[in-house]
């Protein structure tokens, strides 16, 4: 399972420059006007995992493969995008595609950096791009209700479309879905304003470390704890750095973590995802899944044969595959168990699968 995020907000917040750290590329065009992106970037990224390293030593591995994440650097959005304004419907489609939306808020005062408004306003940004993204889906849907006239749609979308419509009319962003109606359909939908988000906060230097007024009155208004602090000039010389160089430059300034790899936490929390292995000696594998995904599910992310013949899956615990050095090991303690199709997957855990061909 593989997941996209992409990176949003108002022209010339920083977005760009984001992308490129976290890519590690200069992919991205990044200059000091509005609108420097045309074309949405994508870049694909590592997902850090310590873990594989452990494993692929007690097996042997002959390599490493990790699981992944995509980032889109999408062009900027203005007030009235909806409408075309600035560069319009076009950019309001990309998001569509992706999986969660990391909006990108400026939170730094400078004289040198053009900004497309006269003041420095995060809360207002978001506003501003969150609504442009609701008056998108409000058109959408309509369409879409409409043409139910002519065209039967399920029970279970139909009421979905009527949930979501009756609270972005009345301009309130839809919340708790998940509890109402199953993931996959919510998904199928692509609506823009149900998209998991995470507020990366552009600070200086000075601020990463505690935040300052603007990352601040962001935190207060929303308590959310997918709210980001980076900088994204300090995260392009982050990524120049080796490992150990990187590390001391982070202490200096006061930082514990990159905001690759802040980011990258958020979006598994909020897309609810965690990892599996399978290892041998040919290759260690790390798996990305929904959280408490059934083992048979978890099979067919490899490959869809493996669900259709699916017989068991043998599962070690990350921690008892480490203490028992390996598979042998931990099925002569006792630790290697049998499980069926129904096994809620633990992150963690190394799988293999049994299956008819």
């Amino acid at each position: 399972m593989s997941f996209k995020c992409g990176i949003v907000g108002l022209p010339n917040v920083g977005k760009s420059t984001l992308f490129n750290a976290l890519t590690k590329s200069k992919n991205a065009q990044a200059a000091n006007f509005p609108f420097c992106t045309i074309e949405p970037n994508i870049g694909v990224v590592t997902v850090p995992d310590g873990r594989l390293e452990k494993l692929s030593k007690i097996a042997r591995s002959q390599k490493i493969i990790p699981t992944y994440i995509t980032f889109v650097d999408i062009a900027g959005l203005v007030a009235g995008a909806s409408k075309g304004e600035g560069l319009g419907n076009k950019f309001l489609a990309n998001i569509r595609e992706v999986d969660a939306i990391i909006h990108m808020l400026r939170c730094f005062d400078s004289s040198e950096i053009q900004n497309v408004n006269k003041t420095i306003d995060p809360i207002r940004d978001l506003e501003i791009v969150e609504t442009e993204m609701m008056i998108s889906d409000l058109e959408s849907l309509e369409k879409r209700m409409t043409k139910n006239k002519k065209v039967e749609l399920s029970k279970e979308n139909l009421e979905i479309l009527d949930f979501v419509y009756r609270d972005i009319k009345n301009g309130i962003k839809p919340k708790d879905l998940e509890k109402k109606f199953e993931k996959k359909l919510i998904k199928n939908l692509g609506i823009l304003s149900t998209k998991p988000r995470i507020l990366v906060c552009n600070v200086d230097e000075e601020s990463l470390a505690e935040g300052n007024v603007y990352s601040n009155a962001l935190k207060d208004k929303f308590n959310e704890d997918t709210i980001i602090l980076a900088s994204a000039e300090i995260e392009q010389q982050i990524t120049e750095l080796n490992d150990n160089e990187a590390n001391d430059f982070m202490k200096e300034i006061g930082i514990k973590e990159s905001g690759l790899d802040q980011i990258i936490k958020a979006s598994y929390k909020i897309l609810n995802l965690s990892t599996y292995f399978t290892v041998g000696p040919k290759e260690t594998h790390a798996w990305t899944i929904e959280k408490n995904c059934k083992a048979v599910d978890a099979a067919e992310v490899i490959h869809s044969d493996f669900k259709k013949g699916f017989i068991k899956a043998e599962v070690i615990s990350y921690l008892d595959y480490i203490s028992f050095n390996g598979e042998a090991g931990a099925r002569d303690n006792g630790k290697l168990k049998i499980e069926g199709k129904d096994y809620q997957v633990a992150d963690g855990d190394v799988l293999h699968f049994r299956f008819n061909t």
